[in-house]
């Protein structure tokens, strides 16, 4: 059976989590491979609204199994206080939830790094939650995995090398002898509540697909924040392109048989860096109210822009994108015209293609057309011939440029509010 990446194909905050939640319902595991407490998924389910930041979306569907994957940065302290949030909330956790042991562990010192780098002139406007330098220690190989922190001496010996290796940037905070301290001030219980979750996620995930169980991969962030093909210095440290599944989740690449790309009806970035479509005033304003646009992680209101042709056909074109969804559309009834970025500018000539300069990504002007807007609530709807004709139309212009079926319309927050208009392709 095929393993069903879900990306997002903007910056990020497209309403993965709640696609992922629709679509785990027939899926056996749902696994996270790549990102850390830095993201965040706003799940609806059964009226009740769920902030979650590191588990996967899944965990709220009951049949099945989620994975944190060995291309995780985790947080002991942030995963016990979700855990136990959820728990309280009756979503049981225990031998459904599986933390990969070759995931990196962020540990107190990577978050001071983070809030440093930050206040000191580099920052890139980062959620501060210590996920670069976590990923910063993992390419220097000075990392700590989970495996190592469940071995107290292993811990302990990597800690001390650490600290003396990060000793000049920060000792400019405080003593290391105090960081030392606040490192192994809750360890034992941290370590006591993290070790029952803890397996070789990877043989976990093998057993899976040999049976002919379905895998869906979920991605945080967005392909635009992909470290390698985003808007790069500003983006995440890690891969959220589909590529990244297979290796942050340790199955094979001939695993994969389909990605679903996540996109708004328009575009939104939380953050520093460049975005071509961005909008300001008094449309910029009301699609921010209308459509909570405000992180999950962070509460920081998101910059607002029109929808971007040239910026989604690189995220489909990097990720292999097989099908859309496209959220949030309800949040446009009332706009008219809708404004649909089809091309660049640079330097006097026509772009059709996202540009790799970082000049280039700030100096780029968009080439708008106009499509028709449409009014109406359409949050009850749940079939696409149901809409006005115009909501239609804006649908089908999206498919039609970017040579790529558009399988779900999700048009509110709940699960049951969402148009399906070809789930049996979306697997591939």
């Amino acid at each position: 059976m095929p393993a069903l990446v879900v990306v997002g194909a903007q910056w990020g905050d497209e309403g993965k989590g709640k696609i992922v939640h629709c679509l785990a319902e027939e899926a056996d595991c749902v696994v996270r491979y790549q990102g850390g407490n830095n993201a965040g998924h706003t799940v609806v389910s059964g009226g009740k609204t769920f902030a979650l930041h590191l588990i996967p979306s899944g965990i709220l569907v009951r049949r099945a199994h989620n994975v944190i994957g060995n291309g995780l940065v985790l947080s002991p302290r942030s995963f016990m206080e979700e855990v136990s949030a959820l728990n309280k909330r009756g979503i049981r956790s225990k031998g459904r939830l599986h933390v990969s042991l070759m995931a990196h562990v962020i540990l107190p010192y990577h978050i001071m790094l983070d809030i440093l780098r930050e206040d000191g002139g580099r920052g890139l406007g980062t959620t501060r939650r210590g996920i670069g330098p976590c990923y910063e220690d993992k390419v220097a190989r000075i990392g700590v995995r989970v495996c190592d922190y469940l071995e107290p001496d292993t811990f302990k010996a990597l800690v001390d090398q650490n600290l003396r290796i990060r000793a000049a940037e920060l000792s400019r905070m405080k003593p290391l002898s105090a960081i030392r301290e606040e490192v192994f001030a809750d360890y034992a219980r941290l370590r006591g509540f993290l070790a029952p979750f803890c397996r070789d996620t990877s043989v976990f995930l093998a057993e899976h697909l040999a049976k002919g169980r379905r895998l869906l991969m979920e991605s945080a962030q967005g392909a635009m924040l992909d470290l390698d093909f985003g808007t790069y210095p500003f983006v995440t440290s890690s891969n959220p392109i589909a590529g990244g599944a297979a290796v942050g989740a340790g199955i094979a690449p001939s695993a994969i048989r389909g990605v679903l790309g996540v996109t708004k009806a328009y575009t939104t970035r939380v953050g520093l860096g460049p975005f071509p479509t961005e909008m300001e005033g008094r449309m910029a304003s009301r699609l921010r109210e209308i459509g909570h646009e405000y992180g999950t992680t962070t509460g920081r209101p998101r910059r607002i822009g029109w929808l971007d042709l040239v910026q989604l056909r690189a995220a489909a074109r990097t990720s292999g994108i097989t099908s859309l969804a496209i959220t949030k559309l309800d949040t446009l009834s009332g706009t008219d015209p809708i404004k649909v970025c089809v091309a660049y500018r640079y330097k006097g000539k026509r772009v059709e293609e996202f540009p790799a300069s970082r000049r280039a990504q700030m100096e780029c002007e968009p080439i708008y057309e106009n499509i028709p807007g449409f009014a109406g609530d359409i949050q009850s709807v749940r079939r696409f011939a149901d809409l006005p004709v115009r909501a239609r139309r804006y649908v089908l212009e999206v498919e039609k440029r970017l040579k790529l079926p558009v399988a779900i319309v999700s048009v509110g927050k709940s699960r049951e509010e969402t148009i399906y208009r070809d789930r049996r392709s979306v697997w591939g």
